[in-house]
């Protein structure tokens, strides 16, 4: 057996029910906390910046609805279309560099919008470079992380890894929106934006501190493709399959989330701070699905996982327009949501190990990068369609149709384990 088949072997046996890399909890040492610590911290920061960027626009400029959705809109698709090429630039790279990198370019981005609001300057065209520039800035940073985790942390902590970070992204969209929202009433939403920016400064601090070498990046010694992302994924049956589990389910999700709010506030008649209590105790169980993972994951193997967390996440979304008017729907919907979330929340860590595992480390950027711009394109158009498609069928229709999609999810799913099909260079 030559080593790409032993290595193929291995990454199979740790897929695999009880495979010995996850049969038992494993110290993640003192750089892996440093690197949680900045996650921590720009998560928190984040959470507190929530929507900052749409109510400066409203508040500050006075922005039209239109101006407000093209906000958002332009956003991703610019960010998309400039992450294209980064995959590749990034794989040829080490990965800490560039996680500071882009960690001080959403720094420098956001922190121009208060000073040039104290200085009377603040435009709207400014706000939708700022929010390019954060979005593309995220999706380099997303892919960046993951091959520099794989390097730094060895195949039996990675499930407790991303069960760690899965629990902290929570517990920051329980608690982060709550406490932006009190800033933004008591300083306003310009000066909220900067405790977001600061937090970004503080991360590539934190990176900055991790004393491990990061191992070279491996030569490459063919020509650039921006599709070789792409192309990995539906090489490999099991990451092809996952990849459209997850389009089918965050879209759909998407193009249901903001119809939430009018479908509580006016269809359900229920108060308004009803919202922010479903949001922050939904979150909740995210962060108890991702604490439970490391031990099912010990237990079951990372295939389980996926198999049964992945179908249980899907029907949820199709009970939510049932729920009643009054004090019944909003327990209705919360018992849902929080039912859906302690199922994402477990899901999330064992998808992204499988991911890790089964990706060959000279292609983690790009595939990263390919899954980062797919899904960035995937849910704006869902939530496009979700907007338009209100008018036909009314709240309750266009829920029950992202409901079924979410459920056709659990279908393609990674039934049959896949082993990993690496791709050669291209020479």
């Amino acid at each position: 057996m030559d080593d790409a088949d032993s290595q193929a072997a291995g990454r199979e046996r740790r897929l695999s029910v009880g495979g010995s890399s996850y049969d038992r909890r494993v110290s993640l040492g003192r750089d892996f906390q440093r690197l949680w610590f900045a996650y921590t911290v720009s998560a928190l920061g984040s959470g507190i910046g929530y929507g900052a960027l749409p109510l400066i626009a409203v508040l500050v400029l006075d922005a039209s609805t239109l101006q407000v959705s093209m906000l958002a809109a332009v956003s991703a698709l610019a960010a998309a279309v400039l992450a294209l090429p980064m995959g590749d630039f990034i794989e040829r790279r080490r990965k800490r560099p560039v996680m500071i990198a882009t960690d001080v370019l959403r720094f420098g981005a956001l922190v121009s919008v208060p000073v040039a609001a104290a200085f009377g300057v603040l435009s709207y065209p400014q706000l939708c470079v700022v929010g390019v520039l954060q979005s593309a800035a995220l999706i380099a940073f997303t892919s960046a992380s993951g091959g520099h985790l794989k390097a730094l942390v060895g195949p039996e902590g990675r499930a407790e890894a991303n069960s760690k970070f899965e629990q902290v992204f929570w517990l920051t969209m329980s608690a982060g929106p709550a406490i932006g929202g009190a800033l933004v009433s008591l300083v306003g939403a310009t000066l909220t934006l900067v405790v977001d920016a600061v937090s970004f400064l503080l991360s590539a601090f934190g990176i900055r501190r991790i004393q491990q070498p990061e191992p070279a990046p491996a030569e490459h010694t063919g020509k650039r493709d921006v599709g070789a992302g792409w192309k990995y994924i539906f090489a490999n049956r099991g990451l092809a399959v996952l990849f459209w589990n997850s389009q089918l389910f965050g879209g759909p999700l998407m193009m249901i989330s903001p119809l939430l709010t009018v479908f509580m506030l006016r269809d359900l008649h229920l108060a308004p701070w009803s919202y922010g209590v479903f949001l922050g105790v939904s979150c909740l169980g995210g962060v108890l699905g991702a604490w439970i993972a490391p031990a099912l994951t010990r237990r079951f193997g990372l295939h389980r996982m996926l198999l049964w967390f992945g179908v249980l996440r899907a029907p949820w979304t199709l009970l939510l327009p049932l729920a009643p008017s009054g004090m019944a729907g909003f327990v209705w919907l919360l018992v849902a949501e929080t039912a859906l979330l302690i199922a994402a929340g477990a899901f999330n860590p064992s998808f992204a190990t499988y991911r890790m595992e089964v990706t060959e480390d000279h292609y983690m950027a790009r595939v990263l990068t390919s899954w980062s711009i797919t899904s960035r394109c995937v849910q704006p158009a869902f939530m496009a369609v979700g907007g338009l498609l209100t008018a036909v069928l009314g709240l309750r229709g266009v829920m029950y149709v992202g409901g079924a999609i979410a459920l056709l999810s659990a279908f393609v799913l990674p039934w049959r384990s896949a082993k990993p099909a690496p791709l050669p260079e291209p020479v």
